[in-house]
């Protein structure tokens, strides 16, 4: 379910992804063959690649044109003269800010950061390009670091009053 959560912001779709997928491993499993000697391992990389696949094909059915944005409304501006509150936080609080992502970029962030996909596939995922896949790429990074040091700026702020 975690696979699923990182690629949508509603709990409803993560759980349409995640039945999904189990929908695809029941039909298929008799095509499974492991490709290694760790059968487990093995049969554990075939479902997580399952449940990518159903998010993507999940986000470019519901998503079909957000998979380029216009920059000046999509970059969140603040000043960067704060201290590093990339340090202070959980994983809980990465994936609620990456949750906050626009579906693009979510969906290009996961791929690459966490699922190790290159930009060639990604590209060839979402059929977009890869220089698409490279600017959500690094837009992603920006509002992700922004988000988080504003949670972090009202965390202190709450603290401190």
């Amino acid at each position: 379910m975690s696979i699923c959560l990182r690629y949508t912001n509603r709990h409803d779709d993560a759980l349409e992804i995640y039945n999904d997928s189990f929908l695809k491993i029941f039909k298929e499993i008799y095509h499974y063959k492991p490709l290694y000697a760790d059968e487990m391992g093995s049969f554990k990389g075939w479902i997580r690649k399952i449940m990518i696949y159903t998010a993507i094909d999940h986000s470019r059915k519901n998503n079909k044109h957000s998979f380029t944005a216009d920059f000046e409304t999509s970059v969140i501006y603040l000043k960067d003269n704060e201290e590093d509150a990339l340090d202070r936080i959980s994983y809980e609080e990465i994936i609620a800010a990456i949750r906050q992502l626009s579906p693009a970029y979510r969906t290009v962030l996961n791929l690459y950061i966490v699922d190790g996909f290159t930009h060639e596939e990604i590209a060839k995922q979402l059929n977009i390009s890869v220089g698409t896949s490279k600017s959500n790429l690094f837009k992603a990074r920006q509002q992700l670091q922004q988000i988080l040091k504003n949670e972090n700026k009202i965390q202190i702020a709450k603290n401190v009053g």
